[in-house]
């Protein structure tokens, strides 16, 4: 009994440690292609470390693009986007939660139904109401569509129908409004949620590529992801410099894992089990 309980838990480390190693090698190769040559980067056959660590790299990123502006718009439109979507969504979610109003059901439904449509159908309708706004080329252009979230609605709602109402009757009896009651109590006691709900609009606002490209044509007014992209070429890549620049992309997303591994843990796991 021993050795077949000592065989299975060997051979579940033995899968840990392949799939963490299917998960980690992409971020190895992405490092060690920055620091390779163009030559390097696409010779046959591939070699893992380059010959001689072109450590100018990363900095040919910043000369050829602006890429401390590329960190600027990203982390503005970000921090917009996961503002925005938190306070918005948590808003209509208690209304549909707790508060009767005519037609409720039928605009939460209205709401969902925007789940089952893809996004790439509302770019154009979104692209000609900026253009109308006179926003095109704005940073406001990259954040305003992404201000409010059905998905975040309807997780927030799931999450505040768990809440006991009696909660709520006793603070209704101690004279307290509905607004006090949302501020001084729902949002408190839905911390988990909140987080998890951050994290997936941390997560979409970062790595937003094709509305950016869409509705920003100028160097100075693009995202990282939309910056990295332009390094393509239709004839000719330069893959050190865009796995270099990738790299440095990333690091926020790194750092704030770390520093917050136990919320992003807890909030995924708390996305899950409301879905």
């Amino acid at each position: 009994m021993l050795k077949k309980q000592y065989r299975r838990k060997w051979l579940v480390h033995v899968l840990l440690i392949l799939g963490a190693f299917m998960m980690v090698f992409p971020f190895f190769w992405m490092i060690m292609t920055s620091l390779k040559t163009t030559a390097e980067s696409i010779a046959i056959p591939p070699s893992i470390f380059p010959s001689e660590w072109q450590w100018h790299n990363y900095k040919d990123i910043f000369v050829i693009f602006p890429f401390g502006k590329f960190y600027f718009n990203t982390f503005v439109s970000t921090a917009v986007i996961t503002i925005g979507q938190v306070f918005l969504c948590a808003m209509a979610a208690y209304a549909f939660a707790r508060i009767n109003f005519p037609f409720k059901n039928v605009l939460f439904i209205l709401i969902l139904s925007v789940l089952m449509v893809p996004g790439q159908i509302f770019l154009i309708p979104q692209y000609l109401i900026i253009q109308n706004m006179n926003l095109l080329n704005t940073i406001p252009a990259l954040f305003i569509p992404g201000l409010f979230s059905a998905f975040g609605t309807f997780l927030l709602r799931q999450f505040f129908m768990t809440i006991p109402k009696e909660i709520e009757e006793a603070a209704i009896i101690d004279g307290c409004s509905r607004v006090r009651i949302f501020f001084s109590i729902i949002l408190p006691l839905s911390r988990s949620a909140l987080v998890s709900l951050s994290i997936f609009a941390l997560l979409y606002g970062w790595n937003s590529l094709l509305w950016p490209l869409i509705v920003n044509t100028s160097t100075e007014k693009m995202t990282l992801s939309a910056g990295l992209a332009s390094l393509s070429g239709q004839y000719a890549t330069n893959y050190p410099l865009i796995m270099a620049g990738s790299f440095l992309a990333i690091i926020p997303l790194i750092i704030a894992f770390l520093l917050f591994q136990k919320q992003f843990i807890e909030g995924i796991a708390l996305s899950g089990s409301k879905n």
